[in-house]
């Protein structure tokens, strides 16, 4: 097992005015894609840090591609896929205090997006596999505990965007290929329903899907594809706050489907930024974050009025994931980076609307969840 710590490494500022200011830490995991990197980084009244990194993978001179990431509910340990394999990835459990390895378990082709349940007991991965034929692919499940995968869920081509309700009884992905929203219950461990989401075709079906619809969707994650004002390519889905909606992001008709989750119905197309891609709501579930890719910005929509607050431009491009502060104070988005730029950590205040600092991690920055605030030490 490769390892690297950088401890209090220097990093990109921006200055912090005494409304924006913190008053105490944050700290938040990112993982970097390009390096098979996770750094932990600590954002306070001095700004923003690199507080230390782990390597991640078996192989040191090939990439295994950490993509998605997400901490168990106690904060004890953090979960991270690696999506490169030989040819299918796994799932990583590491000690939040320490990043000591805690396990590991083989999934499927390109594990991507991840989420842990409420009780900390299961991990739901989504096997993304951009490989080869456009072929419906699964969603895992995982005892954490064990590190033992107790289930792989066939659902459609391409999922990605793996989140679960508060209650932890339905989880949700998407899949770019087929434009579908897939509806998990967990308690049987079976798909339940099925929503399709390209505009005009909306429609809400009971069950797994019967046929691979093949709607198509750019490569890239969402980057270079041009609008669409019917096709959806789907990127993200999240259940709103108390699990009565779930909004799924259109990345090629640049609009996020609002479903009533009871009568598995669209409610509402809410529009959005060119190439929205990720969606994270508040702890409060007020406002929904959108990461723009194309647009190299992040949205705040007013959920109730289903209308854009705030359009805040990143300092860099391709932007990825979103994590909130448990005071729904600071949003934390991941950029990518283009080219041989770095991953970027940049901060938003959510008060002020404006990016108040950033830092910079590996290339690639994708993966990111919020740990935990403290007294500044």
């Amino acid at each position: 097992m490769k390892r690297r710590l950088l401890l209090a490494v220097p990093a990109a500022l921006a200055a912090l005015t005494p409304a924006s200011a913190p008053d105490r830490d944050y700290l938040v995991f990112v993982a970097s894609e390009a390096t098979d990197q996770i750094a932990l980084i600590r954002f306070g009244p001095g700004g923003a840090r690199v507080e230390r990194t782990r390597t991640v993978g078996f192989n040191p001179s090939e990439p295994d591609g950490p993509h998605g990431l997400a901490v168990a509910p106690d904060g004890d340990a953090y979960f991270v896929s690696t999506a490169h394999g030989a040819p299918n990835g796994y799932l990583w459990k590491l000690s939040a205090r320490n990043d000591a390895p805690l396990g590991h378990v083989e999934l499927g082709a390109f594990p991507a997006s991840l989420h842990v349940s409420p009780d900390g007991f299961y991990a739901w991965v989504v096997n993304f596999n951009l490989y080869g034929e456009h072929l419906p692919s699964s969603v895992s499940v995982v005892s954490t505990r064990d590190m033992v995968e107790i289930a792989r869920l066939e659902t459609c081509a391409m999922p990605h965007g793996s989140r679960l309700n508060a209650a932890g009884t339905r989880h949700y992905s998407v899949c770019m290929m087929d434009d579908m929203l897939v509806e998990i219950d967990t308690r049987e461990l079976a798909v339940s329903r099925h929503f399709l989401l390209s505009r005009g075709h909306e429609r809400g079906m009971t069950g797994a899907p019967s046929a691979h619809t093949g709607a198509g969707a750019a490569a890239g994650h969402g980057m270079d594809a041009p609008a669409d004002t019917t096709r959806c390519s789907p990127t993200w889905a999240v259940p709103s706050r108390d699990g009565s909606r779930v909004y799924a992001a259109c990345n090629a008709s640049n609009d996020i489907v609002e479903i009533d989750v009871d009568r598995w119905t669209r409610l509402r197309r809410i529009p959005a930024r060119n190439g929205i891609y990720n969606l994270a709501i508040t702890r409060d579930g007020r406002t929904l974050i959108g990461t723009n890719k194309r647009d190299r910005s992040v949205s705040l929509v007013d959920l109730a009025a289903g209308r854009e607050l705030a359009r805040i431009p990143t300092r860099r491009t391709v932007v990825h994931g979103i994590a909130i502060s448990d005071d729904d104070r600071y949003a934390f988005i991941s950029v990518e980076g283009y080219g041989a730029e770095p991953g970027t950590v940049e901060i938003i205040d959510l008060r002020t609307r404006e990016i108040t600092a950033s830092v910079d991690v590996g290339q690639m920055a994708g993966g990111i969840d919020f740990w935990r605030s403290e007294s500044v030490r």
